[in-house]
């Protein structure tokens, strides 16, 4: 019998109907059934699951191989049992409530051969509102290392692997792992690997979020999350020596596993629950936690591993709900270093240094631009001339003296869409500022409040209101959101022969915007009158009209 090029394992339980659409995918695949090989083990499904298994191997008898077993509480013991009886070169996992693109395993296995891969990694997309982080599939890659891409946020173990690397460090799931069981297997082949690859021109892998979220990823409660994470983490620094490239690994599980330990679902847990969360993250904390993963963490997720790791749990709690509540914090800038004012920060009682709190690259821009809002505007007339009042609030305290409001001509690039703000290049200081501004604390102690008279010009133009502000040594151009606030009425303005319109109000986006326009065409002058008629005087005369016969 010929060899298979390549052996897709299904661990399967209780997965009908997704199940049916799964086995399609991989008998339809572009590879060819001769050169597929199947191997599917029921973990003591109580659906149709067995069967729906049973009917694909009797129809397709050469390719497709069923195993039955008593239920095993998780997918690595049926992995296991698959891979003893995998004869293909490369082996590749599939979920069983998932499938796959039809040319996926041809293409891999192609790369693979062609490259010499040991892993592949297909590009995988989510279904049904699964998330999948993106960042690994920005483009083909012939070469990618774990320690310095985005692979270490994308091990799952639906790749494929060489089943040769498999044999040769034994590599298996740890079947006591009810989460997470395949991040080990995937760790490790990743670090042995003499070259991983990546195909990210086509999608080989959908990864379906169920209608009832019954993947076993959304079901294990936070302790059994946490006990695994730790198994994941400490295996990992006993097979990546302490440094960078260990910081670059145990990051994910940082910013992820751990994270997610303590969102909007922690402050209403249990309060013994929540010191044994905080115990936990602590005791990984003191083991990991380097300043290099520090740095590279978003501020509000560090600020939560922060406190965790200090016992604060009335202040985690304080944190994670009155953001969720009020949105940001403010930010507090000084000596031109910007910080998030979360509970706990410059508090005593936790003793927390201010570079948890600090901001620092891409959590600046989405920040301010949430911060950042109209509070109330008008227009002020005065003879020929209008001006242009707003009252904005940034979420911003401490140094914002310098802040100016600005009536920017042109739309914001594309790259400012997501976060709503943007960095300003280099060398780009605030703009000259046009108008009066002054500034005052908000009453709630939320930021601070810009108070701006900026006067208008004669023109026809559509202008976006801005702020721009100087955080830790960078300028940024907020757009000041309006959404849901009055607008002043249009206003005419101007001369009384050349009147103007002036118009604010609030764009798709969420923006302010001014629109200044011209009411009336203006009056030619009498050299203009003189020129045009002697330009019609100037046309050929047209041809008669020819008389009727």
């Amino acid at each position: 019998m010929t060899t298979p090029d390549v052996t897709v394992i299904v661990a399967v339980y209780n997965t009908m109907p997704y199940l049916t659409e799964c086995l399609n995918s991989l008998i339809g695949q572009s590879i060819g059934l001769d050169r597929l090989e199947v191997v599917a083990v029921d973990d003591g499904s109580t659906d149709d699951s067995g069967r729906e298994l049973d009917r694909f191997a009797e129809r397709y008898p050469d390719t497709v191989k069923v195993i039955h077993q008593a239920n095993s509480g998780g997918p690595a013991a049926p992995s296991n049992r698959a891979l003893e009886l995998a004869g293909g070169r490369y082996v590749y996992f599939v979920g069983s409530d998932d499938y796959l693109g039809e040319e996926a395993l041809e293409r891999m296995v192609a790369v693979a051969d062609e490259h010499g891969s040991d892993v592949v990694a297909g590009r995988m997309t989510g279904v049904n509102g699964r998330y999948v982080h993106q960042a690994l599939y920005k483009e083909n890659a012939v070469d990618v290392s774990l320690y310095d891409s985005a692979l270490p946020f994308t091990l799952a173990n639906t790749k494929l692997f060489r089943r040769e690397l498999v044999d040769r460090y034994k590599l298996r799931f740890p079947e006591h792992l009810p989460v997470g069981s395949d991040q080990p297997f995937t760790i490790e082949a990743c670090v042995r690997a003499r070259r991983i690859s990546v195909v990210a021109d086509y999608t080989c892998y959908y990864a379906v979020k169920r209608g009832d979220a019954s993947n076993i990823t959304y079901r294990a409660d936070h302790l059994a999350r946490l006990r695994c994470t730790a198994e994941i983490m400490d295996f990992t620094a006993r097979l990546v020596e302490e440094g960078p490239r260990r910081d670059a690994v145990l990051l994910r599980h940082f910013t992820w596993e751990l994270a997610k330990l303590v969102q909007d679902d922690f402050p209403a847990l249990d309060r013994a629950l929540q010191r044994d969360i905080c115990a936990g993250i602590a005791r990984l904390a003191d083991a990991y936690f380097t300043d290099g993963i520090r740095d590279a963490m978003d501020v509000k997720r560090r600020v939560r591993i922060c406190l965790a790791r200090a016992g604060a749990v009335d202040e985690l709690c304080e944190a994670i709900t009155s953001e969720k509540l009020r949105g940001a914090p403010p930010f507090v800038l000084e000596g031109g270093r910007a910080f998030a004012r979360y509970p706990g920060y410059r508090d005593p009682r936790v003793a927390l240094p201010d570079r948890c709190f600090e901001l620092v690259g891409e959590a600046v821009p989405g920040r301010l631009a949430k911060g950042t809002e109209l509070l109330a505007s008008a227009w002020e007339q005065e003879g020929e001339g209008i001006t242009y009042t707003a009252s904005v609030r940034t979420g911003v305290v401490g140094d914002v003296s310098g802040a100016v409001l600005r009536l920017a001509h042109g739309a914001m690039p594309s790259s400012a869409d997501k976060p709503g703000a943007r960095r300003l290049p280099d060398g780009h200081g605030l703009p000259e500022p046009v108008g009066e501004f002054r500034t005052e604390p908000a009453a709630d102690g939320s930021g601070t409040v810009l108070h701006a008279r900026v006067p208008l010009e004669r023109r026809d133009a559509r202008l976006g209101v801005r702020l721009y502000l100087d955080v830790a040594g960078d300028t940024y151009e907020i757009p000041v959101r309006g959404k849901g606030k009055p607008m002043p009425l249009a206003r005419r303005w101007g001369a009384h022969d050349d009147p103007y319109r002036a118009s604010a109000l609030v764009n798709s986006k969420g923006r302010v915007v001014i629109d200044t326009a011209r009411m009336f065409p203006p009056k030619p002058s009498l050299t203009e009158r003189v020129r045009a008629r002697l330009t019609r005087g100037a046309q050929p005369a047209r041809p008669a009209a020819k008389r009727k016969q």
